[in-house]
């Protein structure tokens, strides 16, 4: 149980704290000329849309944080702040290090990424300029994945 509550208080409470005391701060700020008051970038996971394998803390966490994101969203889009989130796929990180090593399972999860390849933290640069930016002045609530095609299979 003490697990579950630490994974949790990682992956979600610590996003839902943020977000509230963000929100709260970007609410007392004006609009800029185009009516925006900033935009809130969370980071969730494929398991925000699977289960996943060996990690159910993990996923309840990560599906929590897609939620939390949408309800935001919902709360605060009218008044100017976009909520939004990406889902990075699976990337050659430290945390993903004993994945990388077990060669079985690196190996079936490879076959079903169409890019070929594990994801890079360089890859993910670009996702979240767009969620900051002009660009995606009317785009809130939505769960950007960035995983080289998985949840396309």
């Amino acid at each position: 149980m003490l697990d579950l509550l630490q994974v949790l208080q990682v992956n979600l409470t610590t996003v839902f704290t943020l977000c509230r005391d963000v929100g709260a701060y970007m609410l007392t700020r004006p609009p800029n000329k185009s009516g925006s008051r900033g935009s809130i970038i969370n980071v969730a996971s494929l398991v925000s849309f699977q289960g996943g394998l060996t990690v159910p803390a993990y996923a309840a966490a990560k599906g929590g944080v897609a939620q939390l994101t949408k309800a935001l969203s919902n709360e605060w889009a009218s008044k100017g702040i976009n909520v939004n989130a990406i889902a990075p796929g699976y990337v050659a990180t430290d945390m993903n290090t004993a994945l990388i090593q077990d060669q079985e399972r690196a190996a079936s999860i490879l076959a079903r990424i169409p890019a070929g390849r594990w994801g890079d933290p360089e890859d993910f640069k670009g996702s979240v300029v767009y969620l900051a930016s002009r660009a995606s002045a009317y785009v809130s609530g939505e769960i950007l994945t960035v995983d080289g095609g998985w949840m396309g299979r």
